[in-house]
């Protein structure tokens, strides 16, 4: 297939922030792409080469694509930087320097997506003291036969760059109309998608067979499930209004969420967001085993840092000491943790996910070896407000957040945030005092000792309808000298010079980000808002929801993917509840 109807599509994408334009689009793509070329299609879309949970990256740096580009094109270096700094994005600086090329090129080879791709993924598996010079010269030998548009989406793809406004969901929608004939459909595509987290596997089956093969992809070891997320709720009367008269109740802790996968003598972590996370745990690789009573399995633990000689639970920070390239073994001897294993989704060959909760908790129970390191997480029925008030006290004097509340007959919804599980923390209780999870999508020049540095960043909660980004807040407090420098280092890699069109925001950032980077907030309340987009006309025409006296609390969420971050939903909700306590205030 010819990558120029590819970068034909992505040049219509660059010139629209409609979902539905960018959607149809994409079927338009679909529609004209070979079944067994539409993975790589899939991937290229992402920014991807494989699922994330394979950890393989093209891991090009602007400075040898820059080389590349010199030596496939004749032009100077100084020069391609200058047209880059004036362009502002090198995709458009590479089309420029093409049409420009002084080099003519006699024997020019097709530029297919399959030669694309391919040569993509050689430059990924490149190691070792020549991997440079050997990436230049592939990335060289592909600009030297691409015209200015193909070359323009090729450097975006190879310098991470292709910023599109879609995320997963919007291919989702495509790949469905495109070969079901409705997007109605979607939901056997994100069945598939949560149980093996291959967007690309999903696309070929659903384009060579349709929905039919959708139905038969099965949860497998080493092919990791999307988690099942929760709602929050501030008090154990709203947890049963939502969940009736009786619920388990098992203790939140401040850790990792962690999905364990193990098949006789190898065990696989993934994160939260399907990272492969296994290097920073070698002690549960080394460890876990010896709890686990059978052949294979997938299991959701937390890791929890503890101090060894108390046993007392640390905070989440503690863990991300371990997140380091090198002296990890320092780092485990440093940051002990324990294990808390709380579900079970897949055992000796069965898929545990249509079980009940009571029915995956008693299997739990019955394949795990209790010990030091490896737990079950303490679990009790609760049938009253005051059995779940006592359970909360237990669960704070012990040193976790507050308690998840689940619903004893409720199946595992892979990929879903339902009310079948509720988080109840402690700091839910008072009239906000929440935490929130959102999205750093720009950021504001500080002034004084922040000269040089961002003063405040501009934060968003995430539209899980519309798959967008309304702003919510801009926060300046909170940060420490040592947390700014963090902060500005891991967005560094994350600006973009124009805005995602998925972003919606009354203010306009000095600098804009690609929506990756999650951080936690807290606040003293939520108000309307003509400047912040989140449930815009929802409450009242013309306004959103923002966040009054938002402070950041330390905590940058690693293992939160920005789909994960708060959502509008769970916002909205947050004012509609805070309203309830001010007018039975006014009441009393």
């Amino acid at each position: 297939m010819r990558f120029s109807l590819v970068a034909e599509t992505l040049g219509y994408m660059e010139g629209t922030t409609k979902r539905l334009e960018l959607t149809q689009h994409l079927v338009d793509l679909f529609k004209i792409t070979p079944p067994e070329i539409i993975p790589k299609v899939v991937y290229l879309l992402q920014g991807k080469l494989r699922p994330d949970h394979e950890g393989i990256e093209v891991g090009v740096a602007e400075k040898i694509a820059v080389k590349a580009l010199s030596k496939s094109s004749g032009v100077s270096v100084p020069k391609i930087e200058h047209e880059y700094k004036k362009a502002g994005d090198f995709g458009q600086a590479t089309a420029t320097i093409l049409e420009q090329k002084t080099q003519t090129t006699f024997l020019k080879e097709d530029i297919t997506v399959e030669r694309v791709y391919d040569t993509l993924f050689r430059i990924a598996e490149l190691k070792g003291n020549r991997s440079q010079d050997m990436k230049m010269k592939y990335i060289s030998s592909l600009l030297n036969d691409a015209s200015p548009a193909e070359g323009r989406f090729i450097a975006k793809i190879i310098t991470a760059n292709l910023r599109l406004g879609i995320a997963d969901y919007t291919i989702l929608d495509a790949l469905s109309i495109a070969f079901t004939g409705s997007k109605e459909n979607r939901s056997l595509l994100e069945y598939a998608y949560n149980v093996c987290s291959d967007l690309g596997r999903v696309a070929e089956a659903v384009a060579k067979n349709g929905t039919e093969e959708l139905k038969h992809f099965q949860v497998s070891v080493f092919s990791p499930i999307r988690p099942m997320l929760a709602e929050r709720v501030k008090s154990p009367e709203e947890a049963r209004e939502k969940m009736g008269q009786e619920f388990a109740a098992e203790y939140k802790l401040d850790g990792e969420r962690v999905q364990i996968h193990i098949q006789k003598e190898t065990t696989i972590l993934y994160s939260r967001s399907l990272e492969n996370i296994t290097s920073y745990y070698p002690d549960i690789v080394e460890k876990i085993g010896k709890a686990i009573k059978a052949k294979d399995a997938i299991l959701e633990a937390e890791a929890v840092a503890i101090n060894e000689n108390t046993g007392e639970f640390l905070p989440f920070q503690e863990l991300m000491h371990r997140r380091r390239k090198y002296n990890i073994t320092k780092a485990v001897q440093e940051y002990p943790i324990t294990v808390n294993l709380f579900d079970v989704m897949f055992v000796d060959g069965k898929s545990c996910l249509d079980l009940t909760y009571k029915e995956r908790r008693k299997i739990l129970e019955n394949i795990v070896t209790e010990d030091a390191f490896a737990r079950v997480m303490p679990m009790t029925i609760v049938k009253t407000d005051d059995e779940v008030e006592d359970f909360l006290e237990n669960a704070i004097n012990s040193g976790c957040e507050g308690l998840m509340l689940k619903q004893l007959d409720s199946s595992y919804r892979a990929g879903a945030r339902a009310s079948n599980w509720l988080k109840l923390k402690r700091e839910y209780r008072n009239e906000l005092g929440d935490s929130l999870d959102l999205v750093v999508v720009g950021a504001f020049y500080g002034r004084g000792r922040r000269t040089g540095k961002y003063g405040a960043l501009l934060l968003s909660a995430y539209n899980e309808e519309e798959d967008t980004y309304p702003s919510v807040c801009k926060v300046g407090t909170g940060f420490t000298d040592e947390s700014l420098d963090q902060i500005y280092q891991i967005l560094s890699d994350k600006i973009i010079v124009k805005k995602d069109p998925r972003i919606a925001s009354g203010l306009e950032a000095d600098v804009w980000f690609e929506p990756e980077v999650v951080i936690e907030i807290v606040a003293s309340e939520i108000t309307l808002s003509p400047i912040h987009k989140a449930a815009l006309d929802q409450i009242r025409k013309g306004s959103g929801l923002a966040l009054r006296f938002p402070k950041f609390t330390g905590k940058i969420r690693f293992e939160k993917t920005p789909e994960n971050a708060t959502s509008v939903n769970e916002v909205m909700t947050m004012y509609n509840n805070q309203k309830k306590v001010v007018q039975a205030e006014k009441q009393f």
